[in-house]
């Protein structure tokens, strides 16, 4: 379990931490413009009605909406409709009752602790690969090393033999579709088109002897652990640089706390939409069977208020959050943050900066596209911005 440091806290935000918001903040105003600014303008209020759409913004009501209010797995626009579409149905994210509780089994079974160290020497080894031109002098694509890394992750998870890089790009192109294909509004025959053309790619590199009886949880699981990395990795490698955190990272006491902490900020699925399945309550107003939630993760986590700093991290419920509460829990959390505790770790020895970065407006989740770095100066910030 981690344990989280006792250390004075400091007088002040770390420095550079503006610059690291600022940056950060353009994967959200670049990517998803309207939205972010839909969700800036009523981040003070906890419950929100806009027609038939609530946003919940706080973490109180966000963690009730998870909780108490019963949720249609399989509508339109939900995360649960769009795996349905993705992969047929019968996945982690569109299941209900018994059916849901054993995939959550099967799941927890492979990404358990010991299911996680078993995988941990296949991306320990890529990172040593992938990072090496950084001691060289040379620059590096973390988005790129985030890709190989979650791609072979899921191939060695699933047992598959496709191409790492291939994977993640099949994964990442599927998801990207999905998404665009179960937007509110019309339905365009292109967007369903696509979608399907997607997730057979995907399906195909998964499992190229033909359909299996886990397929559609296989193509699932391999979509949200690779968007999910993708999207996360490099955010939080960029936070590090432009915050200066590299010292709070190269310290094996301190970067549990720091994992934690920069996952809560970047919350790389920062909005689940949801769809109430019947009538029920929330923050004592009333939800109708029908309606569209928009739970902010990014606001019930104080992603946009309260820094990432190990020295004093939120309290470890809020930071938990971001991988949501009770039967809706993310499984892969301890891959997660595993996987990044090692890349942070590796990363501090070269104290990077950024130098390039190029926003993913197409992604499912917000994100870069490409965030180059380069080794820093061992006793200062140099960031290129």
């Amino acid at each position: 379990m981690t344990t989280f440091p006792t250390a004075a806290p400091p007088a002040t935000a770390p420095p550079g931490t503006r610059a690291a918001r600022r940056r950060d903040r353009r994967v959200y105003t670049r990517s998803r413009p309207v939205l972010f600014a839909l969700l800036a303008a009523t981040r003070g209020r906890p419950v929100t009605r806009l027609g038939r759409a609530v946003l919940v913004q706080d973490e109180d009501r966000y963690r009730e909406a998870l909780t108490r209010v019963p949720l249609d797995r399989t509508a339109a626009g939900t995360t649960g409709g769009a795996a349905r579409a993705l992969s047929g149905g019968g996945t982690l994210f569109d299941q209900t009752g018994t059916e849901h509780r054993g995939a959550r089994r099967a799941v927890a079974a492979d990404l358990g602790a010991a299911g996680v160290e078993q995988l941990r020497p296949v991306w320990r080894r890529l990172l040593e690969q992938e990072l090496a031109p950084l001691g060289a002098g040379g620059a590096v694509d973390l988005v790129d090393v985030a890709r190989v890394l979650s791609g072979a992750t899921v191939c060695a998870l699933l047992g598959s033999t496709a191409d790492p890089r291939d994977l993640a790009a099949a994964a990442t192109a599927a998801a990207a579709a999905a998404v665009r294909d179960h937007l509110p509004g019309p339905r365009f025959p292109h967007r369903t088109r696509a979608a399907a053309e997607a997730a057979a790619r995907l399906e195909s590199l998964l499992h190229p002897g033909g359909h299996r009886s886990d397929a559609a949880l296989r193509s699932v699981l391999a979509v949200a652990a690779v968007t999910t990395t993708v999207a996360a990795l490099p955010r939080a490698a960029a936070w590090c640089a432009d915050a200066r955190l590299w010292d709070q990272a190269a310290d094996d006491r301190l970067r549990p706390a720091l994992v934690t902490e920069l996952l809560r900020v970047t919350a790389p699925s920062p909005v689940l939409p949801r769809v109430a399945a019947a009538d029920a309550r929330l923050d004592g107003r009333p939800v109708r069977a029908g309606d569209r939630l928009l739970l902010v993760a990014r606001h019930a986590v104080r992603a946009h208020s309260a820094p990432p700093d190990a020295h004093r991290p939120v309290e470890p419920a809020v930071a938990q959050l971001v991988f949501g509460a009770g039967p809706h829990a993310c499984p892969g959390a301890r891959l997660a943050r595993t996987q990044l505790d090692d890349v942070l770790a590796a990363l501090a020895v070269h104290r990077p900066v950024v130098v390039r970065t190029r926003v993913d407006r197409r992604a499912a989740l917000p994100g870069w596209r490409s965030l180059t770095v380069r080794a820093g100066a061992p006793d200062g910030p140099g960031e290129q911005r």
